[in-house]
């Protein structure tokens, strides 16, 4: 995600065509979120980080460094941005939802009692949260739990390892949803969640 020569950030790729997630998510949205938003803060944090002690540092540590710093929350803000938008887009994927992976649906049942427990306290995290924000499956230890952050604040300053988030900005989903940010989330949570990646993070 960034060249250590230059300490230059770069736009990874998204991880499917930009109309993959249609209908749910359409292709109109991605062009804006992806291709504006999450681009705009890439092109921020280079800004703010050339020619300082932070050029060369890779993402999770220009996050590490700057994190609860007040002179350095702009770099915060648009470094977690970037962490949280590409980890956002991989925790969806075209004809996701139904089961996780046996390993993964285990440890859901173990935390929640099963998986529709999980999505519903997952979908109540992604609701309720004022403003906007982040709801996030999570591990802290051998625990699985749901939590969400506002802004851009983000699991990896909180010891914990985030397993999949879901977007709860209003950019996320106006577009097409306007107000509704109930039936976003709960045809992500139905129709795109990526339960392999999730499965793929918990090790």
């Amino acid at each position: 995600m960034s060249n250590e020569k230059t300490g230059s950030h770069t736009l990874p790729p998204l991880p499917y065509a930009d109309n993959a997630l249609d209908p749910v998510i359409s292709a109109n949205t991605l062009g804006f979120h992806y291709g504006k938003h999450h681009k705009t803060y890439v092109d921020n944090l280079n800004k703010l980080i050339e020619g300082t002690e932070l050029a060369g540092l890779s993402l999770e540590e220009v996050i590490a460094s700057s994190a609860g710093k007040a002179d350095k929350v702009g770099v915060f803000n648009n470094a977690a941005q970037v962490w949280n938008h590409t980890f956002y887009w991989n925790s969806l994927t075209p004809n996701g939802g139904g089961e996780p992976p046996s390993a993964l649906k285990q440890k859901i049942g173990a935390s929640f009692g099963s998986v529709e427990a999980c999505k519903k306290e997952l979908a109540t995290a992604a609701t309720t949260q004022f403003g906007s924000g982040w709801a996030w499956l999570v591990k802290e230890g051998d625990k699985l739990q749901i939590i969400k952050t506002s802004n851009a604040d983000l699991p990896l300053t909180k010891g914990m390892s985030p397993l999949l988030t879901i977007d709860i900005w209003e950019h996320a989903y106006y577009l097409d949803y306007q107000n509704r940010r109930a039936d976003y989330v709960n045809a992500v949570l139905d129709k795109l969640i990526n339960w392999g990646f999730a499965a793929d993070n918990d090790r």
